[in-house]
């Protein structure tokens, strides 16, 4: 299967010199939405920035806290980020399954960054990322080889409210699909250090979390061997993805060709992902592109439920393409039947109208 895009293509070939500097490296985030700016509606529930889920119950900023006068409110980069809660009986964990299960024996980068809230009172002296093959669910399932964590023997993570980097390399088992972001001391109340060690009681530690990536180490991808000039496609004669260069316009909608679900439902069928691994590929290599995913039926039926079935059927693709991996900053949204591009008389147009577009929002 091809996606081709309606628009006239001219193919430059580049000279050796010009191959060298086209060259470069692209690294794919492993780790979905990793900067939990892509969600479903807006709420304080980690649940909307799909895939995460939760264990006990994670709060999820949207924008900066009012109160928050510290240097670096907010999230560390975009606009989004989530917070963990830790008191001495209790803590909370953030978790989400990988683009694609690890290789055994392949080295991967693995990097977040975290901030203490500024009304804590108490701050930890680890906090990290795990990595399962069937996700945590209890401290049985912490293997400290499988665990990149920060340590600090002489005090907790504070750093004066900034942001601070967890990092380190991890060398995969094999068949890992989970990350659980949190702190896995078998008690936590002996990973707290009290702040002002003149106040007793009640104790809490609270960390923001955001830019959670995990990469192959020294990943480099294929090397450029066509640019494209005055117009774009996705693939070329050999399936390769192909990398957008000039000219490509906000405002463009693109129907997406081969996408299939089942009559009347929202479920992607599996003939579809051909083409959205394809349209995923070429996401990842325009990072800063930005994309509303558009979702139009028919006018059979109610208004009501064309509307519904259109929004869901962008979301649909909007999470199968952030689930991929796509970190790019992504949106949906359903027009029902309101936006026809062909006749509904007939069986050809009502086929032609029932569609999902991708549309540029910003460009590279």
């Amino acid at each position: 299967m091809k996606l081709f895009l309606n628009y006239t293509i001219i193919l430059v070939f580049l000279s050796p010199s010009q191959f060298a500097q086209q060259t470069s490296e692209v690294l794919k985030n492993l780790v979905p939405n990793g900067s939990f700016e892509n969600y479903r509606k807006k709420s304080g529930s980690i649940k909307q920035a799909i895939p995460w889920q939760q264990i006990a119950s994670v709060d999820y900023y949207q924008q900066p806290l009012s109160n928050d006068t510290t240097a670096e409110k907010g999230a560390r980069t975009g606009t989004c980020y989530a917070g963990l809660r830790f008191q001495k009986k209790y803590k909370e964990f953030v978790q989400v399954k990988l683009a694609d299960a690890l290789h055994r024996g392949t080295t991967y980068q693995f990097e977040m960054h975290v901030r203490l809230a500024f009304w804590s009172n108490a701050s930890l002296k680890s906090i990290g990322g795990l990595f399962t093959k069937a996700g945590y669910k209890s401290q049985s399932d912490v293997v400290i080889s499988s665990v990149i964590d920060s340590v600090s023997k002489k005090g907790g993570f504070i750093n004066g409210y900034h942001w601070f980097t967890v990092s380190g390399k991890y060398i995969a088992d094999g068949g890992e699909k989970y990350l659980t972001i949190g702190n896995f001391s078998p008690k936590v109340k002996s990973d707290f250090v009290r702040m002002n060690k003149f106040k007793f009681g009640f104790k809490e530690a609270y960390y923001f979390i955001d830019d959670i990536s995990l990469i192959k180490a020294k990943e480099v991808v294929e090397k450029v061997k066509v640019e494209i000039v005055g117009s774009f496609n996705i693939t070329d004669d050999n399936d390769s993805v192909l990398v957008v260069k000039n000219n490509i316009k906000v405002g463009e909608k693109v129907t997406l060709k081969n996408i299939f679900f089942e009559n009347s439902r929202y479920y992607i069928l599996p003939e579809s992902f051909s083409e959205l691994n394809k349209l995923a590929q070429y996401l990842i290599r325009n990072p800063t592109m930005e994309v509303q995913i558009n979702g139009h039926s028919d006018n059979s039926g109610s208004k009501s439920k064309n509307q519904r079935l259109s929004e869901q059927r962008a979301r649909e693709v909007f999470e199968y393409l952030i689930k991929k991996g796509v970190q790019n900053k992504l949106y949906f949204k359903g027009f029902g039947s309101s936006i026809p591009i062909a006749s509904n008389e007939t069986d050809e147009g009502m086929a032609k109208n029932r569609r999902v577009e991708f549309e540029i929002i910003k460009a590279n």
